[in-house]
């Protein structure tokens, strides 16, 4: 069953997709948008997650700019929009945002009191900063861009931490990915896959560069971390 409920902040409301698994008690994730919005892509993540026993709520994080951004990324003016709202994109109260749609999940009826997250581009950063800054029960980053300008962060992470990246990812520069496997290789609760051949946004569901076989991979290991960590 899905929905949307509204999630406030100091500075107004937003609303965030929820989807419920059949069975509760149950963990809470936070899947966290790409610059799309909270999309078709997002919203069948979410029921992906519900299907797996988790309550899945993906908060509006361009709701400050402008509210209900659903897009694909199938046409140039989409992608131009989407770029546009990720330069604007505030990510201090992003991080609070997420913090706000964290505590509302926590109370929603049917939680067992633990919440993951997970983020994709956009989202995937957002889920790496919100961690070192707010925590989380577990994390996961899929190829987040600009990860490797905020690493200096690392050291306030405290919960378990999975990361996979794209081995030919075109916003992730090769540089970039050694930066993060370095900074991430010696910490206890952290974990990073890459995936050889694959560009960036291998895991989005009818995306230009979906990669079956990798999203199948790093689907499945996601799986297992958040079954490990929250269940």
């Amino acid at each position: 069953m899905s929905k949307y409920i509204t999630v406030d902040t100091h500075d107004g409301t937003f609303q965030s997709y929820v989807a419920h698994p059949d069975v509760l008690p149950a963990p809470a994730i936070v899947v966290i948008q790409e610059l799309f919005g909270v999309n078709a892509d997002i919203r069948d993540t979410c029921d992906e997650l519900a299907l797996q026993g988790y309550i899945a709520v993906s908060p509006d994080l361009f709701w400050r700019m402008e509210p209900g951004v659903d897009m694909s990324d199938q046409s140039e003016a989409e992608w131009e929009k989407g770029f546009a709202l990720y330069t604007a994109f505030n990510y201090d109260t992003g991080v609070a945002d997420i913090a706000s749609t964290m505590e509302t999940a926590r109370s929603l009826p049917g939680t067992n009191g633990k919440v993951g997250l997970m983020g994709y581009c956009l989202g995937g950063l957002m889920s790496f900063i919100t961690t070192a800054r707010r925590s989380a029960d577990a994390s996961v980053v899929y190829y987040g861009g600009s990860m490797e300008k905020h690493l200096d962060e690392v050291n306030n992470i405290k919960n378990p931490l999975l990361v996979h990246l794209g081995e030919e990812d075109e916003y992730i520069s090769k540089d970039a990915q050694k930066s993060i496997i370095e900074t991430l290789k010696d910490a206890a609760t952290a974990q990073v896959f890459t995936y050889p051949g694959c560009k960036h946004a291998f895991a989005r569901h009818r995306g230009i560069h979906y990669d079956r076989d990798a999203a199948t991979l790093a689907n499945s290991r996601t799986t297992d971390f958040f079954k490990l960590h929250l269940k």
